[in-house]
């Protein structure tokens, strides 16, 4: 058992919006119309939204203020200069190129690197990374370690990177190491269950790319909660800043993409790093084919002023223990309860792992998608299912599904969004759910598109 522990907000609230508090019979009439998919479900009619924590955290006062401030130049903005020199600052990289979100990052730097038959490796590419490199006709391979992929076991970094299976690919495609024109690593590991990578595994990592003359990517969307894991599980960094260690992170790699919606605790925005001036020429041109010219990226002025604070902000010592002590403040209760979680609870979401919830239902019966549907139907709670649905494919030329190696469910917490008592309300719903579990039925698949099918697909249930 825990000790109860008392978390208090390091904030107060200055405004709110309300919640529309609907039934359960009138939950059951919406998640039909929407086809069992939660994508499709109106925000009006979600009590607590946990669906992403990507562009749904609460901005602070300073970065309101810095929206007013907003300088809306086409070129040449004081708000692009501030931004910029941020994150120089805070990263360490020479060239910065703004991008209206992640994926937008993700797709210039896939398009410009890698081609067809190519194979990018990483320690679990989530599902728009994934997307954007199959797009380009290569392989998104994941390298977890074996050991890391029992849910129920403890691991303080299990975000890590297997570093045997990364030199034994790069050692057998050696003769053509133009095959793997990059490594990925995502800090902290979201398809992992969000949980970190140590910094050990990153200069692990880091050294075997520079051996084999391939540039390090970090896919840094929650760089912050990653460098605070470090200060608090790793005895050399327990005395060291989260600044000076987010510092020696990014100085291991060669450049970063980003999705400021997540620890740029702003609702739009994202950006590509690097130290390569003939790369970053390139990735330029392509911005401003794609997203604009590069001082401002598809995104206003007021938008890089956001951003600009909300990295300062997302590296605060009291807001960075919050976060993760609330996060897992949700997970120990309801692991208490006897509810299966990926452990330990990770940083910005807690992952409850559907095949143990659901021992009755086959993979083909998408058990992630079934739960997630049934906790919206227990409280107007939604999740998103990390699984068969969102990473399984249909194989054409076999007519099979190829399902995941996981299934899990995300609870994902916006930043600055919910209170304790909202968190608490989680808490109950999720263990009234696990009580009646056996009652829960399985889904299929009526139709499906052919890329991120998990956004659009339709379901029906299993009578």
């Amino acid at each position: 058992m825990h000790e109860k522990e008392i978390i208090i907000e390091p904030f107060r609230i200055k405004s709110v919006q309300s919640i529309k508090m609907n039934t359960y019979s009138e939950r059951l009439d919406i998640l039909k119309k929407a086809d069992f998919n939660l994508f499709k479900i109106d925000s009006r009619d979600v009590i607590i939204d946990l669906l992403t924590d990507s562009g749904t955290g609460a901005m602070s006062s300073e970065q309101w203020a810095g929206i007013m401030r907003g300088d809306e130049s086409y070129a040449g903005s004081p708000s692009f200069n501030f931004f910029e020199q941020t994150i120089q600052n805070m990263f360490g990289y020479q060239f910065v190129i703004p991008t209206h979100q992640g994926r937008a990052a993700e797709r210039i730097l896939f398009s410009l690197m890698c081609k067809k038959g190519d194979i990018i490796p990483s320690n679990a590419h989530f599902d728009t990374t994934r997307a954007n490199i199959e797009f380009q006709g290569s392989e998104a391979l994941d390298l977890v370690p074996d050991e890391f992929k029992d849910t129920q076991s403890y691991h303080p970094f299990k975000g890590d990177m297997d570093i045997e299976k990364l030199e034994n690919l790069l050692d057998q495609n050696k003769e053509d190491l133009s095959k793997i024109p990059l490594i990925m690593l995502t800090i902290t590991n979201n398809s992992g269950g969000g949980q970190p990578v140590s910094m050990k595994n990153i200069k692990d990592v880091s050294s075997i790319a520079k051996k084999y003359m391939i540039p390090l990517y970090i896919d840094a969307c929650r760089f912050a909660e990653n460098a605070y894991f470090i200060k608090e599980r790793d005895s050399n960094y327990n005395n060291v800043s989260v600044h000076d260690i987010v510092k020696e992170m990014f100085s291991y790699a060669d450049g970063c993409t980003m999705s400021a919606k997540k620890d740029g605790i702003a609702n739009i925005g994202g950006f590509l790093c690097t130290n390569d001036e003939k790369l970053a020429v390139k990735k330029k041109n392509l911005l401003i084919l794609t997203e604009g010219f590069p001082t401002y990226g598809g995104l206003a002025g007021r938008d890089l002023e956001a951003i600009a604070i909300g990295l300062k902000e997302a590296l605060e010592i009291d807001y960075l223990k919050y976060r993760v002590s609330s996060t897992a403040y949700l997970g120990n209760k309801i692991s208490d309860a006897g509810v299966p979680i990926m452990q330990p609870p990770g940083g910005h979401a807690i992952y409850i792992d559907a095949k143990l919830f659901l021992p009755h239902l086959k993979v083909s019966e998408y058990p992630g998608q079934a739960l997630a549907c049934h906790l919206y139907l227990e409280g107007g709670i939604r999740t998103s299912e990390i699984g068969s649905f969102m990473f399984g494919r249909f194989n054409p030329e076999t007519n099979e599904e190829m399902f995941a190696d996981k299934e899990l469910v995300r609870l994902a917490i916006p930043r600055r969004t919910y209170t304790q008592s909202h968190i608490d309300y989680v808490v109950q719903k999720i263990i009234d759910t696990y009580k009646k579990r056996d009652e829960i039925k399985g889904l299929k698949i009526v139709s499906q598109p052919e890329f991120l099918r998990h956004f659009t697909a339709s379901l029906t249930q299993i009578n």
